[in-house]
C-alpha cells in the first residue's frame, strides 16, 4: 500500500472538528480503500467517534487517529469474538492494519436502518418487543468468555477512577441542572456492582442497533471501539436511557428480555453519571421533564420507575 498523506489536528478537540468536515477526510480513505483494493463507491457517515465510510453496498472502512489506537484494538479483538456467536448479527472484521501511527479495520456492513430512524414511529407493542430482544442480545454477549479482550481494555477499577475524578466537571460541562450537581460527588463515592466482569460493548443503543423496514426485528449491532471489560450494570445504560427512561413497562420488558429479576435504579443511575460518555441532556432527551427532578434519587425513580 502506498503511503498516504494523513491530515494534521489538535489534540481530540482538533480531530472532532476533522470528523465533523467528511469533505477533509473522504479523499483519505478512498486512497486506503483503492490501496486495498476496492472498488466501490467510499461514503462518508459520519457515525460514531473515528472516520468512517461505507465502500459500496457491502463493506465499512473506518479510520482510527493515534490517541484512540486503543480503541481500533479493542474493536478489532471484539469484532472477531462476536461475529458468528450470537443471535443478532454482528460484523465481520476483514483486515486491519497501521500506518503512521494511524490504525484502519475492514468489515462487513450489516442490513438494516437504525432503530434510532424508526423507534418514533413505532408502536409500545413493537418497543417492548424489540426491547426484550435487546435485552436477550445483551445477556448472550455478557455469557460469552472475556478471554483475551482483558488486556485490551484498562482495569475496571482505573477507568472508574478516572471518571470519578473528572465526573463533576463533566456534568457541569454537559449541562446537568445546578440543584443536581450539588449531591453528584456524594453520590458517584456510592458502591458499584464488584462483578463478575463481562465483555462491555457499550453499544445497546439506538444508533449502534439495525432493525428491519417494519422495526419487529434486530438485524445487527456495531461499533465496539467504546467496548470495556467490567460489570454487566454498564451495558443496561444504553437501553435504559435512549429507549426505556420514564416507562415502566419499557424497563421491565428490557429486563426481561435479559433474564434479571432485581436491579439497583441508584447504581445504575451512578454508572450513568460515570459512563464514559456522560452527558444527560443527550441520553434523557426522550424523556421529558427529567430536569425538575427535586434529586438524584428522586431522577432515578422518575427515569425508571416500577
Amino acid at each position: 500500500m502506498n503511503e498516504l498523506k494523513f491530515p494534521a489536528f489538535d489534540g481530540p478537540a482538533g480531530f472532532d472538528a476533522l470528523h465533523d468536515e467528511p469533505q477533509r477526510w473522504q479523499p483519505l480513505l478512498t486512497e486506503l480503500a483503492r490501496g486495498l483494493g476496492l472498488a466501490g463507491a467510499v461514503q462518508p457517515l459520519g457515525e460514531g467517534t473515528v472516520l468512517v465510510a461505507g465502500v459500496g453496498e457491502q463493506q465499512i472502512l473506518k479510520l482510527y487517529p493515534p490517541f484512540l489506537r486503543d480503541h481500533w484494538a479493542f474493536e478489532r479483538g471484539l469484532l472477531q469474538r462476536l461475529h458468528g456467536r450470537l443471535a443478532v448479527p454482528t460484523p465481520e472484521l476483514q483486515a486491519s492494519g497501521e500506518q503512521q501511527g494511524w490504525a484502519w479495520t475492514l468489515m462487513s456492513r450489516l442490513p438494516g436502518q437504525p432503530l434510532s430512524r424508526i423507534w418514533p414511529q413505532l408502536d409500545e407493542a413493537r418497543r417492548g418487543a424489540l426491547l426484550r430482544q435487546i435485552g436477550a442480545l445483551a445477556a448472550q454477549v455478557h455469557a460469552l468468555p472475556v478471554g483475551e479482550q482483558a488486556a485490551l481494555a484498562p482495569r475496571w477499577e482505573d477507568f472508574i477512577a478516572r471518571q470519578r475524578a473528572g465526573c463533576l466537571a463533566r456534568q457541569r460541562r454537559t449541562g446537568l441542572p445546578e440543584h443536581l450537581l450539588a449531591e453528584v460527588e456524594a453520590c458517584i463515592a456510592g458502591p458499584l456492582p464488584a462483578g463478575p466482569d463481562v465483555l462491555l460493548t457499550g453499544e445497546y443503543t439506538p444508533m449502534n442497533l439495525l432493525v428491519d423496514a417494519e422495526g419487529k426485528q434486530l438485524t445487527g449491532m456495531f461499533d465496539f471501539g467504546d467496548g470495556l471489560v467490567g460489570p454487566a450494570a454498564y451495558d443496561h445504560g444504553g437501553p435504559l436511557c435512549f429507549l426505556a427512561a420514564g416507562h415502566a413497562a419499557r424497563v421491565a420488558a428490557y429486563f426481561d428480555g435479559y433474564g434479571l429479576r432485581q436491579w439497583d435504579r441508584e447504581v445504575q443511575l451512578r454508572l450513568l453519571l460515570l459512563h464514559r460518555y456522560s452527558c444527560l441532556r443527550l441520553q434523557l432527551a426522550g424523556c421529558p421533564g427529567w430536569e425538575q427532578a427535586t434529586s438524584l434519587a428522586d431522577l432515578a425513580r422518575r427515569l425508571w420507575p416500577d
